[in-house]
């Protein structure tokens, strides 16, 4: 039994429409790589299938290395998953706050139509969970104790759909805590202020917002075909070509279009940079002390390895910073 639920644990995100990697996305985002080939940049029809499925990227070490990162973690899922805090237990437990407060009125307080709740729940819930993920991920490239988790995501020389599962199993957690609280706050309070109205808008089971994303090729952003948006429309929505550019390693580029869906965020907070031809670009990371990227000891342990110097750093420094306290008050308690 439990080899037979490791076995529909490695397809089942293939055929689930709650994620990215669902086979009918990833028709849609051929559809639109084929579209874009064809009649924005020329290519014959024959030409366009040979740059989608281009054996350089899909059989490159770095995409053999997703598939390698993507067993491994699910397997890792497997196991952990049960584990972990979930977005019903922070719902029940800031629900329960919320009862707490006195001067707050309950759902009976707020009589509005089903029709207004549901599609307020909708958005709210879509706009919160993707605010929440451009903060951690620029959380993720800014603190050096994250950022010797996420280089491995960067480590990535070709891009593909699976690319987006190439993290490491902490990273892994940390964005599930994310989801979990960003879905456990918006429950609670929705349910606090409007009660049994509120409902999710979905298309097979997943956020209709979510779902409109993904049937618009949101898979394209980890692949090797750099679909650009007009220059206005990138300052709402984050194209392929600039999902790209966020992988470059090209110096401009650091730190550039976090955002996941939307790019209002990067906007807003001054890391957005339009697209660019993508087909120059290269992309990884520069390191001078790993030769191997795709190795696992670079891909499980030295993340690791790193927190663990990251940390002791930021010791050091906390302990620096003290002591210099420390001599500031001596040296005005001796004048």
């Amino acid at each position: 039994m439990v080899i037979q639920d490791f076995g529909i644990s490695f397809i089942e995100l293939f055929l689930d429409p709650r994620k990215r990697i669902y086979l009918g996305y990833l028709l849609c985002a051929f559809a639109i790589a084929l579209f874009w080939l064809k009649f924005f940049k020329k290519l014959s029809i024959a030409q366009a299938f040979s740059k989608i499925f281009d054996k350089k990227v899909f059989f490159s070490t770095s995409s053999k290395s997703d598939l390698k990162v993507y067993f491994i973690n699910r397997m890792f899922t497997f196991f952990i998953s049960p584990l972990l805090l979930t977005q019903i237990i922070v719902a029940t437990f800031l629900f329960n706050q919320l009862l707490k407060i006195e001067w707050l009125s309950p759902a009976s307080g707020y009589a509005v139509s089903k029709s207004f709740v549901v599609i307020t729940y909708t958005s709210t819930v879509f706009l919160l969970d993707d605010f929440t993920k451009y903060i951690v991920h620029r959380w993720m490239h800014k603190f050096p104790i994250l950022w010797a988790l996420h280089k491995v995501h960067h480590t990535a020389e070709q891009l593909t759909p699976i690319t987006i599962f190439r993290t490491h199993p902490l990273e892994g957690i940390v964005f599930s805590l994310r989801s979990a609280f960003t879905q456990g706050l918006a429950i609670s309070f929705f349910f606090y202020f409007f009660g049994s109205s509120v409902s999710l808008v979905t298309v097979l089971g997943a956020n209709v917002l979510v779902f409109a994303f993904n049937v618009c090729g949101s898979n394209l952003r980890h692949s090797h075909i750099g679909i650009q948006y007009w220059s206005w429309l990138e300052y709402i929505l984050i194209s392929p070509a600039q999902h790209q550019l966020h992988h470059s390693i090209a110096e401009e580029h650091y730190d550039k279009n976090f955002g996941a869906t939307l790019a209002v965020w990067d906007w807003v907070f001054g890391s957005l940079h339009h697209s660019i031809d993508t087909d120059s670009l290269v992309l990884g990371v520069k390191t001078e002390d790993v030769n191997d990227h795709q190795s696992i000891y670079s891909l499980y342990i030295l993340p690791i390895v790193d927190m663990g110097e990251a940390m002791k750093e930021f010791l050091w420094t906390i302990v620096n910073f003290r002591l210099k306290i420390t001599q500031k008050v001596k040296r005005r308690d001796n004048a």
